[in-house]
């Protein structure tokens, strides 16, 4: 341990003297209790009752006088830690270069970068015509936009491809609803286009004159219908081009990067299906590549007269790349590309005019593999380490024989490279300002382990920690999971990290089955029937971790969000003394309720995932992990949990139950915690530096629970 760790570790055990909770908490502090409101599930002849059903009730006073009560208890047990909170949001803050701008980008004839000023929390988007040296054009400065809203998102910036005019999507709520604009950039002037209930995202027509759109049910949530609007006609109605009636399905709307067509996508968890548009023709009607089939997923890129699908069609789970002429693309066409290798997961396909780059993943690490369109060139894209991740960057160029890379680790910043395939060298356009004295590469310590879960199976992690860090029992580590919908956690770099790395934590991501990072199998394993082999992964990483002498249960501490904290409520139902302490961000905890509730966003979508509850078999198989159902009489390891008032995919009503059900049967004195920002929904505040605040919570959070 270094010497400013020691210090900064004496200075938190001095200002967190009061730390151990028996020791803060004033005998006259009660943590609050919600009402009991008796209610009664019926489904399958089984009967669940529900107590706190009543918290759903958006509006209601006491509803929000609850929530108040959590959030004035949780601050009033951790006023003592109140300057550690903002000390470490300095820390955090301090790392990060404030007046920043990104790696610009060419496309149609301008350079696009997007900027940050110092002392404000909002991006400006610019672009210059032609030249980097060139007068900058300042498209949105979102700081102005953002004055005066206690939220703020901006999205879908999308430039005519006359360069004339910019379509974008605002949310002010934080509910994912955007309201879609158009600027005049010959004038600067916003449009009279007021577009409600929308996805953000827009595609032009190749004139600029005809914008298609992405339309939003507004109580479901579900992106249901594109329409098409007439940017010079603003008065007239826009036009309806496509409905998804399927409630099972959502929508979205693009352009080939060739941009010679508009594509709608329609898609579940397990079936998708698109249509195509030449963006020249733009009142013609969209055609169909494949009707839908269940089970049989396929995304079309563009080039020539040709689309190359990457599919998974005929079970090739891990995917492969056909071949289909545009006229006549169904999947009769179809003639194999790149085949199916049952160890390679294909991720992404681009395409350039000279080469073609494949994005794979093998043994959990990705792969970009480059071949020539003649044939004369193929090989892969040099990368290095244990663990480590790497992804192709915005390339929307056809005409360039340059391809843009992103390569960072869990202690290495992100880099940002362009690499030129005819030569077959790379340059370094940016790597990420960590402005930390005491931060350099070689102070830390990245390792890829394999924990052997309870059925045999071996299950990767990956971790870093501070290379004067002593392992042992008394280590202080925090084990961060997500494990569903295929999405793979992968090793990133982290700056705000370092605040734990430094005080002598190590950090752990296991990479549980429910994701993708050893394919398609590995999502197929943590889903549906197989869901809780999620739960039981992590448990096993957990205990591998112990039994490997890098912590012990008295330092342990578990962290998920979303469907993650879905995973922290499972585990810590089930094996509660494995940890020391919890922290549950914004998680899908009340499963069965929520997936037999077809109003709730996202519910019907999601039944490729969770299941269908209104059949038994699934139903009663949610209800068996379901952590708001199988709370228990027990004790549970200290716990924050945090959730948003207008969080549009986890309601804030699940983890305020599921904290009032744990406060009814938890049997111990540990620390439990509801902190609810009731200005922001699921990605939590706006603005760019307003996160660290909540993440300074989470953090100070498991540095009192580790000084006691």
């Amino acid at each position: 341990m270094t010497k400013s760790t020691l210090i900064i570790l004496i200075i938190i055990l001095l200002t967190a003297c009061q730390s151990n909770p028996n020791m803060t908490q004033p005998k006259d502090l009660e943590p609050p209790k919600a009402d009991k409101v008796s209610y009664q599930h019926k489904m399958h002849g089984d009967i669940r009752i529900d107590n706190y059903y009543w918290l759903r009730e958006r509006d209601n006073p006491e509803v929000i006088d609850y929530l108040e009560r959590e959030n004035d208890y949780y601050q009033k047990m951790t006023a003592h830690a109140e300057a550690e909170k903002k000390s470490l949001f300095e820390e955090m803050k301090a790392r990060i270069k404030e007046d920043d701008e990104s790696v610009p980008y060419f496309y149609n004839g301008y350079w696009y970068i997007t900027r940050f000023e110092e002392g404000k929390d909002y991006p400006i988007y610019t672009r210059k015509k032609d030249s980097l040296t060139a007068a900058e054009e300042i498209l949105f400065d979102c700081n102005q936009m953002a004055a005066g809203h206690d939220f703020f998102q901006l999205r879908g910036i999308n430039v005519s491809p006359d360069n004339t005019k910019v379509a974008f999507g605002v949310d002010l709520v934080s509910r994912r609803q955007y309201t879609l604009q158009i600027k005049d950039l010959s004038t600067q002037k916003i449009l009279a286009t007021n577009i409600v209930n929308t996805s953000g995202s827009s595609v032009w027509d190749a004139s600029g004159r005809y914008l298609f759109y992405t339309h939003v049910d507004p109580t479901t949530l579900r992106t249901e219908k594109i329409f098409r609007h007439d940017s010079q006609q603003t008065d007239a109605d826009d036009v309806l081009v496509y409905h998804e009636k399927d409630a099972t399905f959502s929508v979205s709307v693009g352009s080939t990067k060739s941009r010679q067509y508009i594509t709608i996508f329609s898609y579940s968890t397990l079936t998708s299906e698109q249509w195509f548009l030449e963006a020249a023709n733009p009142l013609a009607d969209f055609k169909l590549i494949q009707e839908r089939q269940h089970g049989l997923e396929y995304s079309a890129a563009h080039f020539g007269d040709y689309f190359y699908i990457t599919t998974n069609a005929d079970d090739a789970s891990n995917f492969k790349v056909m071949k289909a002429p545009v006229l006549n693309p169904s999947k009769a066409n179809w003639e194999e590309w790149i085949p199916y290798r049952k160890d390679v997961l294909i991720e992404d396909l681009d395409l350039f005019e000279k080469y073609w780059v494949l994005t794979e993943r093998k043994n959990g690490l990705t792969q970009i593999k480059i071949e020539s369109w003649d044939g004369t060139a193929s090989y892969y894209l040099p990368l290095e380490g244990e663990t480590y991740t790497a992804y192709t960057g915005y390339n929307p160029q056809f005409e360039t024989t340059r391809l843009r890379f992103i390569y960072n680790s869990l202690k290495t910043p992100n880099s940002v490279f362009d690499f030129d395939m005819d030569n077959r060298t790379k340059e370094l356009l940016k790597s990420q300002a960590v402005l930390d004295s005491n931060f350099s590469v070689s102070n830390y310590v990245e390792e890829r382990l394999w924990a052997t879960a309870r059925d045999g199976t071996k299950i990767p992690i990956s971790l870093v920690y501070h290379k004067d860090t002593k392992l042992g029992a008394n280590t202080p580590l925090l084990q961060y999971a997500y494990g569903s919908y295929g999405s793979t956690i992968d090793p990133n770099f982290s700056s705000t990290r370092l605040s734990l790395l430094d005080r002598g934590f190590v950090y752990a991501i296991a990479h549980v089955r429910g994701g993708e990072y050893l394919g398609r199998q590995w999502y197929e394993q943590g889903k549906l029937l197989h869901k809780k082999n999620t739960f039981t992964d992590f448990i096993d990483c957990s205990k591998y971790l112990i039994e490997k002498a890098y912590t012990s249960s008295q330092h342990l501490y578990a962290y998920g969000g979303s469907a993650g904290g879905l995973l922290i409520g499972a585990v810590i139902n089930e094996a509660p003394a494995l940890y020391h302490g919890a922290i549950a961000a914004v998680p899908f905890v009340d499963v069965v309720t929520t997936m037999l509730d077809d109003s709730i966003p996202l519910t019907t979508y999601e039944y490729d995932e969770w299941g269908n509850p209104n059949k038994k078999e699934f139903y009663d198989y949610m209800k068996s992990y379901s952590p708001y159902d199988q709370v228990k009489d027990q004790a549970y390891p200290n716990l924050l949990v945090t959730t948003g008032y207008h969080d549009s995919q986890v309601q804030y009503w699940e983890p305020a139950k599921w904290v009032a059900l744990l406060r009814e049967h938890k049997t111990d004195n540990s620390l439990l915690f509801l902190d609810t920002n009731m200005k922001a929904g699921h990605g939590g505040a706006s603005g760019r530096f307003a996160y660290l605040e909540e993440l300074a919570k989470k953090y100070s959070f498991i540095l009192q629970l580790e000084v006691y």
